[in-house]
């Protein structure tokens, strides 16, 4: 189950890396051509540019698709992208860790990234999600075995930049041993402990 989170956690990394890197530098790729300049370099350069685009979009949409989004639009406000109580996060600290050994409870609803057929409302989903994470504060294994599938003791290491904002921003700053309240993401709720 180990290996499925972290190989799941890397392709939305290497996912929202490439986003991210996109649109912080909202430049088209640029083509280089060597030799004398011809009347198709232009052409070929913007095919090249629009081709690009095309990708980037296609690679939005997947991923958007992969978070339960069906708009890519989505990925920036959606579940996971905002801390707890709404707000947006703000940048980590300078001497927050480069990576976190996290466990999390997980709690599925309708519409998340996973649910099963028949998975409860997200008010539902919600109160219980409150109630382990009472429960995790006190014992966090017993939580665990409690949440749906995906829960576990020890995910492992998760490097900076592989979470959505609002997760990684609780992730990073809390202090180690202690618990989260619930925190919503594409995947459903997770209370985190951290670990080390």
């Amino acid at each position: 189950m180990q290996r499925w989170l972290t190989i799941l956690l890397g392709a939305v990394a290497v996912g929202l890396a490439l986003v991210v890197a996109y649109r912080s530098t909202g430049e088209r790729p640029v083509v280089a051509h060597e030799g004398p300049a011809d009347a198709a370099a232009p052409d070929a350069a913007r095919d090249a540019a629009e081709d690009a685009d095309r990708r980037t979009a296609d690679l939005l949409g997947d991923l958007a698709g992969s978070l339960g989004a069906t708009d890519p639009r989505a990925i920036e406000t959606g579940a996971g992208w905002r801390l707890p109580d709404g707000r947006p996060p703000p940048p980590l600290p300078p001497d927050s860790p480069k990576q976190v050994r996290l466990g999390v409870v997980l709690m599925n609803f309708a519409g998340t990234q996973g649910a099963p057929r028949g998975a409860r409302s997200k008010a539902d989903a919600l109160g219980l999600a409150q109630k382990l994470a009472m429960d995790a504060k006190t014992d966090f294994h017993s939580a665990v075995i409690r949440g749906d599938s995906g829960s576990t003791d020890d995910v492992g290491r998760i490097p900076r930049g592989v979470l959505e904002l609002g997760t990684e921003y609780v992730a990073f700053t809390m202090a180690v041993g202690s618990v989260s309240d619930p925190i919503e993401t594409p995947r459903g709720y997770w209370i985190i402990k951290r670990l080390d």
